[in-house]
C-alpha cells in the first residue's frame, strides 16, 4: 500500500492524499487583492493531484504582510477574489487551505526579483514594523515598534477575524504561521523578544501570544475543520528558540485544538548557520509526532518519490509539504503516483496525452 496517496482523516475533513502544497510568497497582489494569477498558480497545483493546497501567508493586517505585494484578508472585499479560486480547487477534487500570518519586524520587504534587500523605505510605500522588542532582523530591515498591550490585543482579533473571512472564501484547512522568523516565532524565541512583560522571559510567557491566537481562531474555526500551526524546530542558534520548545509547546497545541504541526525550521536569525540537505527538517518533525503525540507534516528538500514515500513509511510525519519541486512541475503527484505503481487519475481533460502508447492521430485536431 502506498501510504503518499493514502487518505487523511482530520476531524470531519479528509485529504484525498498526504501531498499539499506548502504556502509559498507570490508577491503578486494589489492592496491584498488575489487575481488571476493566484487561480492559475494554485489552481494548477490542485490539476496536478496535490491533496491539500495551502495559499501563501496571507496578512491578517496591512502591516503584517511580508512585502506590499502579498495576499491579506484584513478586509471584507479580499473574500470574493479568494473564494474564486477555492471553488475551482474544490472541483478539482483537492482541499484549499489558507496560512494566516503577520511578518513581524520582517514585513514590507522588497520582492524578490528586485534586486534589492531589506525594508522599502517609507517614502517609497514601506512601513514601520511591528515585533515584540525594537530589534531589526538585520541591518537592510527597518527597527521595528515594540508592541504595546493594546496592539498585541487587537493583533490576536486581527487573528480570529482573518480565519472568519477564511471560511467565508470557502477554505477548509487554516493554518497560523509561527515560524521562519515572522512575528508569533519572533514572540517565541528569546533572540527577538527582549520584553520583561506577561509576553517576555520565560516559556510560558513567551508561548503566550501564540496560545492565545490560537485560542481566538480556534473559536471562530468550524469544529468539524482542521487546524495547523507552523513552527520552526529550532533558530540554528544557540541561546535560540529549540526543539525542547517546540516539542513541549507542540503538547500544549494539541490540548488547544490543533490538529497538526507544520515542522520547519530556521528564519529567526540572519546569521543562522543551516546543513541544508535532502529532507533535512523531517527529524524535526518526527520528534515532534513522538514526543507530543500530534499529526506532522514535513517539508524541506524533499524532492523525490521514493523519499516521500519514506517519510511516511518511518513515520516520521503524516504529511508531506512540498514547495519549490511544485514550482518547477505542478503535476508532481501525478507523476509520483506513476513512478510509485499508484493509479492517480488524471484530469480528464489530459487523460488521452497521460497515455504515452496513444497514438498522436488519436488525440484529435487540438494536438496537430
Amino acid at each position: 500500500m502506498i501510504q503518499l496517496f493514502q487518505p487523511l482523516p482530520l476531524r470531519q475533513l479528509t485529504l484525498p492524499n498526504r501531498i499539499a502544497v506548502s504556502p509559498m510568497c507570490q508577491y503578486s497582489a494589489r492592496d491584498g487583492l488575489a487575481n488571476d494569477w493566484h487561480l492559475v498558480h494554485l489552481g494548477s497545483r490542485a490539476t496536478g493531484g496535490a491533496g491539500l493546497v495551502i495559499f501563501e501567508a496571507t496578512g491578517v493586517t496591512p502591516e503584517g504582510r511580508i512585502s506590499p505585494h502579498c495576499l491579506g484578508l484584513w478586509d471584507d472585499a479580499q473574500i470574493e477574489p479568494l473564494r474564486r479560486i477555492t471553488r475551482f480547487i474544490d472541483s478539482q477534487g483537492s482541499v484549499a487551505g489558507i496560512q494566516l500570518a503577520h511578518a513581524g519586524r520582517k514585513a514590507g520587504t522588497w520582492r524578490p526579483w528586485e534586486g534589492k534587500a531589506g525594508s522599502v523605505p517609507l517614502e517609497q510605500g514601506g512601513w514601520t514594523p511591528l515585533a515584540p522588542s525594537a530589534i531589526a532582523f538585520d541591518e537592510h530591515h527597518h527597527v521595528p515598534q515594540a508592541m504595546s498591550r493594546e496592539q498585541i490585543a487587537a493583533l490576536v482579533q486581527d487573528f480570529a477575524h482573518a480565519a472568519e473571512r477564511a471560511r467565508k472564501a470557502g477554505f477548509r484547512v487554516a493554518e497560523v504561521h509561527a515560524a521562519h522568523g515572522y512575528l508569533l516565532h519572533q514572540f517565541l524565541s528569546p533572540l527577538s523578544n527582549q520584553r520583561d512583560d506577561e509576553y517576555g522571559g520565560s516559556f510560558a510567557n513567551r508561548s503566550r501570544l501564540l496560545l492565545e491566537v490560537v485560542d481566538a481562531v480556534r473559536t471562530v474555526w468550524p469544529a468539524e475543520l482542521p487546524l495547523f500551526v507552523r513552527l520552526s524546530a529550532t533558530d540554528w542558534v544557540d541561546g535560540g528558540w529549540s526543539e525542547r520548545e517546540t516539542v513541549e509547546l507542540s503538547a500544549q497545541l494539541r490540548e488547544r485544538g490543533v490538529d497538526l504541526i507544520d515542522v520547519s525550521s530556521g528564519g529567526l536569525a540572519a546569521n543562522a548557520q543551516i546543513p541544508i540537505g535532502p529532507g533535512y527538517q523531517a527529524r524535526f518533525a518526527e520528534r515532534v509526532r513522538r514526543e507530543a503525540g500530534i499529526p506532522t507534516g514535513a517539508v524541506g528538500l524533499i524532492t523525490e518519490p521514493a523519499q516521500a514515500e519514506h517519510v511516511l513509511r518511518c513515520e516520521q510525519a503524516d504529511l508531506i509539504l512540498l514547495a519549490r519541486e511544485l514550482l518547477r512541475d505542478p503535476y508532481w503527484p501525478l507523476h509520483a503516483a506513476e513512478a510509485l505503481g499508484h493509479r492517480l487519475p488524471w484530469p480528464p481533460q489530459y487523460v488521452r496525452a497521460a497515455q504515452r502508447d496513444t497514438p498522436i492521430r488519436e488525440l484529435g485536431e487540438e494536438l496537430d
